[in-house]
């Protein structure tokens, strides 16, 4: 590969709107905002691409390696339209997926309606035969009875089968033969198994998961072999890589396997992104704050690493709230996810009161001043009709917004039915997203009891910095960058991210019966299986290998993350684990529980390749007196600021000719071509050495 291949690489991120691209070549980063095509997405990421390298003044043929992010399979999951599944599953375990467990996400709510399960329950099939607790077989599977199940998917006409038994995290082999007498049966038809998906202890979660992976299974394959097939017609004949859920990347090969590892795949690289922008500046405390155009998603960051788990939900059916979704047990990059983008729609209930999302109007046909044919108002029309956007240069002049459709869209579906002008309909909109993705973060800090003051946030996405301000006011925030780039943020994530896979396996086991030849036999399995995924990929080099357990008291009924000793462990190995889960549940709970024995009941093993950290910036707070003269704008117009409910004049500059090391104090907006930042009055802004936008709360003498 020559040296001008490997200089260059894009990544690609598709979103319920727009579709993003990041070309670096040969040090610059040069980008792209295509509106998704939900028909053929491959088509829209070509596009893209040949934009992107156009303006980088080199051929497609000169990409070295292109990393891609998706929602398609999670589009699929919420909108139900993935494969014909049945589900093979223990007997007496047909209905785990329905029964779900004991939480309920709304506790006084006599008429709760749970979600319907993925697979319905005349395509959910019993098969005898079951191993105990420890994957000790209690009774052969009914080979018969396998036929008679096999028949009846061929008479069904399934494509996709999931197949979850009981226990089988700790011994894969009843799964492993019904796959194979399935294949040997249906060779055409596509056949997941719970063992490799997600090998771990919780029934409900694990069925679910295998459940996703074989619903979305087929048509992401699909979709990725088209992909590389339209790829490559456009000469980017380079090596494709997929960014997983839980922040790494992985082959074409292992997406197509386990599509259900790509489920927050996009919103991972934007926290990739925001987490180098931290250590770019050396912040331990940052919250992440990306806003596109279907979604919002808010991460914590500590110590330049964003916070991760091994389940989340996705499709939440009632509020977004938590337990109201469908679980997916998967490594994952924790972060909130609500209905709240630039064409989420807004509407009347009711109650007379104005509610945003979750709907979208997404790309097709989008909000009403796109001029596609939508008529619902969205937050885009009402950032227009505020004035926060410039209807001629959006999306760097691409798109050509029409104000006149967006006032007529807020003024028949929200101001007519409050009685009230266009312009306090716009208002209420943008007033009632920003208060949404606030109320989302300071749940989340407090679930995770955090205090939000003490934080910077890192805004990124198409419509993240228009709002980010207004969260910061919301939330008592003193500090904001916008990197640059921004509006592309989740793909240059990707640019970012490292090679890497995390091996998951479950076995509940006592301290004080502690089975040292079992988990080493069990993670020296976990060795082997990141280590051939990493392979496949191409990269061999150096890699960091990182071990965690699941830990909790006896009895107890959740477990917390515990670093493991590395190699194999010992006597002394064990006691360093029991020391390393007192010193994690004492800061987490003030204290720890003498008496009670404990227990570890997962394993995590990740291995990632290194790279290198980014050069360290020193932030430049900028000298502040004449900067209006000195630094004309390129020009002002009356904006909506919502904190003083009034239009403000604001000075309008490029970000492209904005002033090094000068402080402008709001009201200001900075554009671009992917996005624009609005810096309230409250704030003021200095372009940073490295092209981020360091946005700091003016002290009250300044105001």
């Amino acid at each position: 590969m020559s040296d001008t291949r490997l200089a260059c690489r894009a990544g690609v991120d598709i979103g319920g709107t727009f579709t993003d691209v990041a070309l670096e070549h040969e040090g610059r980063l040069y980008a792209a905002k295509v509106l998704t095509d939900y028909t053929r997405p491959e088509r829209a990421i070509v596009q893209g691409l040949k934009l992107a390298t156009e303006e980088a003044g080199i051929a497609p043929a000169a990409i070295g390696a292109i990393v891609h992010g998706t929602t398609l399979a999670t589009n699929a999951l919420i909108e139900r339209r993935g494969a014909r599944t049945a589900f093979i599953t223990s007997e007496g375990f047909r209905d785990v997926i329905e029964m779900r467990n004991e939480g309920r996400f709304e506790q006084y709510d006599l008429t709760i309606q749970l979600p319907a399960p993925l697979i319905p329950r005349c395509d959910r099939y019993a098969l005898g035969g079951r191993l105990d607790a420890g994957g000790r077989e209690l009774a052969p599977l009914d080979m018969a009875g396998l036929d008679r199940i096999i028949d009846a998917i061929r008479a069904g006409g399934f494509t996709s089968v999931a197949v979850g038994l009981m226990h089988s995290y700790r011994n894969g082999a009843h799964e492993r033969q019904v796959r194979e007498r399935l294949l040997r049966a249906l060779p055409d038809v596509s056949v997941s198994i719970s063992c490799e998906v997600s090998p771990q202890i919780r029934e409900f979660e694990r069925f679910n998961t295998v459940c996703a992976n074989a619903y979305v299974k087929p048509l992401m394959s699909s979709y990725l072999n088209r992909l590389a097939g339209a790829l490559a017609s456009a000469g980017m004949a380079c090596p494709l890589y997929m960014m997983h859920s839980g922040g790494g990347l992985m082959s074409l090969a292992s997406a197509a396997e386990f599509p259900v590892r790509l489920l927050e795949s996009g919103p991972a690289g934007g926290a990739i992104y925001a987490s180098h922008v931290a250590a770019r500046y050396g912040l331990e405390r940052v919250l992440s704050f990306d806003m596109g155009g279907t979604t919002a998603k808010i991460c914590l960051i500590e110590d330049l690493h964003p916070k991760t788990a091994r389940t989340f939900e996705v499709a939440r059916t009632y509020r977004f709230k938590k337990g109201s979704g469908m679980p997916i047990s998967i490594p994952v990059i924790e972060m909130v996810e609500i209905g709240a983008g630039g064409g989420s729609i807004a509407h009347v209930d009711d109650l007379k009161q104005v509610r945003v999302g979750p709907e979208s109007a997404g790309s097709e046909p989008g909000p009403a001043c796109y001029g596609r044919g939508g008529g619902q108002p969205t937050v885009t029309d009402a950032d227009l009709v505020l004035a926060k956007l410039d209807a001629r240069r959006f999306a760097g002049g691409s798109i050509t917004l029409d104000t006149a459709a967006a006032r007529d869209a807020l003024q028949r579906h929200v101001a007519d039915p409050l009685q009230g002008e266009t312009v306090q309909a716009a208002y209420a909109v943008a007033e009632m997203v920003d208060e949404n993705m606030s109320n989302a973060a300071r749940m989340h800090a407090v679930e995770s009891g955090r205090d939000l003051g003490e934080y910077t946030m890192i805004a990124y996405g198409g419509a993240a910095p228009l709002h980010a301000a207004r969260l910061c006011e919301k939330l008592g925030m003193e500090r904001l960058l916008v990197p640059p780039g921004a509006g592309v943020g989740s793909a240059i994530g990707f640019l970012r991210a490292p090679f890497g896979y995390e091996s998951l396996r479950s076995a509940v086991m006592r301290l004080s019966r502690f089975d040292l030849a079992t988990v080493n036999g069990m993670i020296e399995e976990m060795n082997e299986e990141v280590a051939g995924f990493l392979r496949e990929t191409g990269h061999g080099g150096p890699a960091v290998r990182e071990l965690r357990a699941y830990m909790r008291y006896a009895g107890q009924g959740w477990e917390i993350p515990v670093d493991a000793p590395a190699g194999a462990l010992d006597a002394a190995g064990l006691e360093a684990l029991r020391a390393n889960f007192v010193r994690a549940y004492t800061q987490l709970f003030g204290h720890e529980v003498a008496g009670l024995d404990i227990e570890v009941v997962s394993w995590a093993l990740s291995l990632r390749t290194e790279t290198p950290p980014p050069e360290r910036v020193r932030p430049s707070m900028g000298a502040r007196a004449g900067t209006r003269q000195a630094h004309p704008p390129v020009d002002r117009r009356e904006v909506f600021d919502a904190k003083s409910g009034a239009f403000v004049d604001c000075a309008i500059y490029d970000r492209a000719g904005l002033p090094a090391d000068v402080r402008l104090d709001g009201p200001v907006i900075v554009t671009e071509k992917e996005t624009s930042t609005y810096i309230s009055p409250s704030y003021s802004v200095v372009l940073q050495p490295d092209g981020c936008l360091l946005i700091q709360r003016l002290q009250k003498e300044e105001v």
